[in-house]
């Protein structure tokens, strides 16, 4: 079957069964990444953070098993390239964290919530995938590439193992131990491992982030294409679903577009499998402004920043590029400033 479907087809096939399955599990799990921030910060509760780190260790094996066994080219995506923009990361990763501090989640999360029902988190993605495109070529591109493109490097690669310059056993060795690392910290933590939905909900987050890299690099693969791999992302995908949805006749679907509507659709089968699916509107008009320009800054920091928690985060960290830390750590500080706007200066 695979061989009778165009590649992009295939990908968008793929996308949209992974994309459900992430859906759901995110949604069962309550995978969220400012959720695990406030736990940490507000309730000393790591669990959800050890659930992401957990997460992103198999993702980061698994990812390496397919470059050095299965053929997948990781030189070909947006996070092992030899321009170091750290400008942009900083900026941008800032810009998102807090935005989705004032969302109260982040793109992906606003993903699981609509299909639960909630129109506000529908206002967000509206406002975000159109402030992402505004920032791709739209009104605010020219100052995003101003303020950025001067502050950036060439490393040659992004790649930690590059930068150490280990050769490629080396680079396999580092990569297999950071991430069993990773997986080891988190399963330190005895209420982590306890708690049986969110350890079940990692280790299926962290394969179908592996997943996505098969879809897009291995069975999904044009030699003839241009196009960069990767694995999930919500930042742009998210404006992407919005102009097929205007212009299905004069494009095409791929695996960013399918792997939304699949998130929708498999938050939504959760919700309803649980009986928790219930429509929610905005409460007042200071609750529709802040959803707005949280939006609006998620939008246009998760194009500068190249990602989101998910795409510069899990799918990005695989990877164990340097500019992913960069960028997942600009996210949080951003976040941790919202929360700070919001939360703590009025403590």
């Amino acid at each position: 079957m695979m061989d009778l479907l165009p590649a992009h087809l295939l990908r968008a096939a793929l996308g949209l069964v992974l994309g459900a399955v992430l859906g759901m599990v995110a949604r069962r799990g309550r995978f969220c990444t400012l959720g695990a921030i406030e736990d940490a910060v507000y309730a000393r509760d790591t669990r959800r953070a050890r659930a992401w780190l957990l997460a992103t260790g198999i993702a980061v094996v698994g990812t390496q098993l397919l470059e050095s066994e299965f053929g997948l080219d990781l030189a070909r995506s947006i996070y092992a390239g030899p321009r170091f923009e750290w400008g942009a990361m900083i900026l941008g990763g800032t810009m998102f964290g807090f935005g989705m501090a004032l969302v109260g989640t982040c793109s992906f999360g606003a993903l699981l919530r609509l299909g639960g029902g909630d129109l506000r988190a529908l206002l967000v993605l509206l406002v975000l995938g159109l402030s992402a495109y505004m920032a791709i070529s739209g009104v605010t591109a020219f100052l995003r590439v101003t303020l950025t493109a001067p502050l950036s490097l060439d490393l040659g690669s992004q790649r930690l193992g590059a930068l150490l310059k280990l050769d490629q056993t080396g680079r396999v060795a580092f990569s297999v131990i950071a991430g069993i690392g990773f997986c080891l910290v988190a399963l330190t933590g005895k209420d982590f491992r306890r708690t049986q939905r969110l350890l079940i909900g990692a280790i299926a987050i962290g394969l179908v982030i592996v997943a996505g890299w098969w879809t897009n690099g291995s069975a999904g693969f044009d030699e003839f294409e241009t196009r960069a791999v990767g694995s999930f992302s919500f930042a742009r995908p998210v404006g992407d679903t919005l102009l097929y949805a205007m212009l299905a006749s004069g494009t095409r679907i791929d695996f960013g577009v399918a792997s939304v509507l699949g998130v929708v659709l498999g938050s939504f089968a959760a919700a309803r499998a649980a009986g928790e699916f219930h429509w929610e509107a905005p409460d007042d008009a200071r609750e529709v402004k802040r959803h707005l320009l949280g939006a609006f800054l998620m939008g246009t920091g998760g194009v500068t920043a190249l990602g989101c928690t998910i795409g510069q985060g899990l799918s990005g960290l695989s990877t164990l590029s340097v500019g992913s830390i960069l960028a997942l750590g600009a996210i949080l500080v951003g976040a941790r400033a919202g929360l700070y706007y919001l939360v703590d200066r009025h403590t």
